[in-house]
């Protein structure tokens, strides 16, 4: 399981796109992995045959698990090396004694609250399908019970079975149109809708994780918050000559963009992250833009943004947004962001303060243009004015090093011809 940021510590594996056996090449996508951040395609790291797999979807696997093997022509399976040990249960018997337990088994005991000296096993580890034995055996009537019909499982795709279980549904009571009866994704969707209104909702395993990672951040980062006031009148001139001159279809995030990247490169400072009480500084900038999908928010990076024109800034947000909204980021378009973007004027919000996005020092938040009566030249004028809000990380900064950068910032703005 790969880890796709620095404070992961779990992945959930939402489908294999490739079958045990099958042949894979370096770079084809052989799994889909659900993190906080978004769905993503992992890519094989090597050409071979796909064996050895043991994790399902749906299962939530800790980063580092070796959940499958890519085998060269002619090489087979290694043993097993790696294994957790767990202490005996003490109360007699030899307390030196241990059991040898794999991961995925010891994680299922843990969550059943069962007790593994209890479990029985054909070798000398405890395994995954050992414990499932032991709970469906304990799960079983006695023999003075009387017998119970068996529990037919209802047909279902996994896509299926995923939102069904992200709406609250149970896949029993669906009608399914699929062979034999199975229930299929537009079975769920349609019975969702016939549903009354509810007063809950069952959020996604990537919601979950995205709100563990804005706790960490707001409860590990002491966070300040420094607001600018800017006119706008030279951004917005800016964009609407590069559309009519140009022809080039920018947006005012493209521009900031442009903007942020330029002003990091001058305070090195912000571009950077707290690591065992070291302010640790980055060696590339690597723009994150915040991006609200329908299950939460995903941060798509755009590597050495300060190295990219403008049409080339704008060309790869369009790409990022779309395949963010789509599921369809790699993993590498996740990974390495030193510095994040979030920009909510599209939605109408004057200002708002940004949690900061682990392990990063700083987040800007933008708000929405609006025109204001400003002062110009000593005479009140009606100019287009955005707010800037820059959340930082105390440990890494102080107020008056993330002022200097969002002074600059609000500068270029006011002014882009600078950047020439």
């Amino acid at each position: 399981m790969p880890a796709l940021g620095m404070v992961q510590e779990t992945g959930l594996l939402v489908s294999w796109l490739k079958r045990e056996g099958e042949t894979v090449a370096k770079g084809e996508p052989i799994m889909e992995v659900e993190t906080d951040k978004a769905t993503v395609e992992i890519e094989a790291s090597a050409s071979g045959i796909l064996a050895g797999v043991s994790a399902q979807p749906g299962d939530n696997i800790p980063v580092g698990q070796t959940i499958a093997w890519i085998l060269a022509a002619g090489e087979t399976l290694p043993a097993a090396k790696a294994e957790s040990v767990l202490p005996a249960p003490t109360g007699g018997g030899d307390k030196k004694a241990a059991l040898m337990v794999s991961p995925v088994a010891q994680k299922i005991a843990q969550e059943h609250g069962i007790e593994l000296a209890l479990v029985k096993t054909g070798g000398g580890r405890v395994e995954k399908a050992d414990v499932l034995a032991y709970i469906e055996a304990q799960q079983q009537p006695a023999a003075s019970e009387p017998r119970r019909a068996q529990t037919r499982v209802t047909p279902a795709s996994p896509k299926a079975r995923r939102l069904a279980a992200e709406m609250g549904l149970d896949v029993a009571i669906l009608t399914g149109s699929g062979p034999d009866g199975a229930v299929l994704a537009a079975d769920v969707l349609t019975a969702q809708t016939a549903l009354p209104a509810v007063s809950s909702l069952t959020l996604s395993n990537a919601w979950h994780l995205m709100a563990q990672r804005v706790t960490q951040s707001w409860t590990s980062a002491p966070h300040f918050y420094l607001l600018r006031e800017v006119n706008a009148s030279r951004l917005v001139a800016w964009r609407d000559r590069v559309q009519e001159q140009v022809g080039l279809k920018v947006t005012y995030t493209d521009l900031l963009v442009r903007l942020v990247a330029s002003a990091l490169g001058k305070h090195p400072r912000l571009n950077a992250y707290v690591k065992e009480g070291q302010v640790i500084l980055q060696d590339e900038i690597n723009l994150g833009l915040a991006v609200a999908v329908s299950d939460g928010l995903v941060v798509p990076v755009l590597h050495r943004a300060d190295e990219l024109n403008l049409e080339q800034i704008a060309a790869h947000n369009r790409d990022l947004a779309a395949r963010a909204h789509a599921g369809k980021l790699r993993l590498d378009e996740l990974q390495g962001g030193t510095f994040t973007l979030s920009n909510l004027g599209m939605f109408g919000v004057d200002v708002f303060n940004a949690i900061i996005n682990p392990p990063q020092a700083a987040i800007l938040a933008v708000g929405r243009i609006t025109e204001r009566v400003v002062p110009v030249n000593g005479l009140p004028a009606v100019q287009p004015v955005m707010t800037l809000s820059l959340s930082c990380d105390h440990r890494a900064l102080d107020g008056a090093l993330g002022a200097r950068f969002l002074d600059y910032v609000a500068s270029l703005i006011e002014e882009p011809l600078i950047l020439l």
